[in-house]
């Protein structure tokens, strides 16, 4: 009997991520991506039960293909609350633009699309983990604002970092990159850390 190729699910979560960047408002169906992948929809089936497997799996892909571990690692070896913070940022201010072109389809369908939904709300979560660690390494430090709770310190960090934020500054309000990050360093120490002594 021969076994599949180890390239398969590759193809096939490359070609979810190409449909999703091409197609921004358009769903994304099974047949689709198994004829951009060139194999039959019941391949795509031997990798993933489901769309909504398949569609959280693209996104984990492309996450692990721009390789955010590697630029998490400076924000994950930080010393300090302070530095994990700009650190954390800097991280994912860096790596929205990477991922914008599939964070916009999912976004334009997750509403109505409940796969969609799942592999957004899936991603987000784990931006969620990155700042409650950010928050986390504050509080060790005796430096989170005595105003917030981590929980709420945590809500505000992971709304100052959507994507939809990022949109509207990055767009609308035509701020550069590099704008973009240090402003929101700046909003974020200034709201998430307790004020210097006399200060």
């Amino acid at each position: 009997m021969s076994s599949p190729q180890p390239d398969t699910r590759n193809r096939i979560l490359k070609a979810a991520l190409e449909l999703l960047e091409g197609n921004p408002h358009k769903e994304t169906r099974m047949s689709d991506i198994a004829k951009r992948a060139g194999i039959s929809r019941q391949a795509v089936y031997l990798h993933f039960t489901n769309r909504a497997d398949l569609l959280i799996a693209a996104t984990v892909y492309l996450d692990e293909i721009t390789e955010v571990d590697a630029q998490l690692a400076q924000s994950r070896s930080a010393k300090t609350g302070p530095e994990r913070l700009d650190a954390f940022i800097e991280a994912w201010g860096a790596h929205i633009p990477r991922i914008y072109g599939v964070a916009q389809a999912l976004l334009a369908m997750k509403d109505t699309d409940e796969a969609a939904g799942l592999a957004w709300n899936n991603r987000m979560q784990a931006v969620r983990h990155g700042c409650a660690a950010a928050v986390a390494a504050l509080e060790r430090d005796h430096l989170l604002a005595a105003d917030h709770s981590a929980k709420q310190a945590t809500d505000i960090l992971w709304t100052l970092l959507s994507v939809r934020n990022w949109e509207q500054l990055t767009g609308d309000c035509d701020w550069s990159q590099t704008d973009y990050i240090e402003q929101i360093k700046a909003l974020a120490r200034r709201v998430l850390l307790t004020a210097p002594p006399n200060g």
